[in-house]
């Protein structure tokens, strides 16, 4: 049974559109059941666009793109994380595995191949936290033979999991006073990437509202890792300033892939040049003192 793909859209209609035309092109979209979730506007400013965005899903059903349409809109404006992990939460009990878009996505025509192979391969090794459909753009090492690799950190950009992984994490995050204060946790989180104790620290005084956090410490927590394939079948568009959550950023552009071969999956080891390269694509060391170090810079620069 191939796992149905959640779309969470907001208030981007051109972005929107992209994403779903994309994934609409994919080799298996005719055998795809679909599930989008609409978020209400937050407030007057964005009402139009998302009526928008509501008025191009309503459309779907009748174009007969995939197998199947289904739209949840909500009355209420729940946020992101809040709709993720409720509409994540409701269908992973359905089906036993999801695939998970937004609304910036663009996915290469064998993005649902891959991302059903690769659900199916690892569905039993219980090293795996996640599959990966986006990957950076990376020098991979030449004698790297895999199709695929592992680390430490999911990704939120076209992504699957399982039921059984999914219903392991602990989303109030009860140990955070045990972690904030020990730096060897604090070290071991921060293998996917120097921002991530820093992230939960945020999420944790309330600065920042983030589902894929709480998802990563609990996959750090049980020592799991994400399969990435070594080219990507997800293109980010949303971080040109659109976004509420993001900032205008061409560094994580990527070239999807055209391999119409499926992909071949395996258990690859942890390479430990790719961690370092993917480690630091959140950051160089400088770049982490000075975020680390602002407010003495700020002092010693009088700013």
């Amino acid at each position: 049974m191939l796992a149905p793909v959640l779309i969470f859209v907001y208030a981007r209609p051109d972005h929107t559109m992209q994403t779903i035309e994309s994934l609409a092109m994919n080799f298996m979209a005719k055998d795809t059941n679909i599930y989008i979730f609409s978020d209400a506007p937050k407030n007057e400013t964005v009402s139009k666009r998302v009526e928008e965005v509501r008025s191009y899903i309503d459309k779907l059903k009748t174009r007969g793109l995939f197998k199947s349409v289904k739209l949840i809109k909500t009355d209420i404006n729940k946020g992101l994380a809040n709709s993720i992990i409720s509409g994540v939460s409701e269908l992973i009990e359905r089906y036993g595995k999801v695939i998970v878009l937004e609304d910036d996505l663009v996915t290469s025509p064998d993005f649902l191949n891959y991302m059903n192979d690769a659900l199916n391969f690892y569905e039993k090794d219980k090293k795996i936290w996640s599959i990966s459909g986006y990957t950076f753009k990376m020098s991979i090492p030449a004698d790297y033979k895999s199709s695929v690799y592992l680390s430490y950190r999911g990704s939120s950009w076209g992504w699957g999991t399982w039921s059984d992984r999914w219903n392991k994490i602990d989303w109030n995050v009860n140990d955070y006073d045990e972690f904030k204060g020990n730096k060897n946790l604090r070290k071991k989180f921060n293998r996917g990437g120097r921002d991530m104790s820093e992230m939960l620290d945020s999420q944790m005084k309330g600065e920042i509202d983030s589902w894929a956090i709480r998802w990563c410490y609990s996959q750090s927590k049980l020592n799991m890792y994400t399969i990435y394939p070594t080219t990507s079948r997800v293109r980010n568009i949303g971080l040109d300033g659109s976004g509420t959550h993001s900032g205008v950023n061409r560094r994580f552009d990527v070239l999807l892939n055209t391999d119409t071969t499926r992909c071949e999956f395996n258990n690859p080891e942890l390479n430990s040049k790719i961690l370092k390269m993917f480690k630091n694509q959140f950051g160089t060391r400088f770049d982490y003192f000075i975020h680390r170090n602002r407010t003495m810079i700020k002092k010693m620069l009088r700013i």
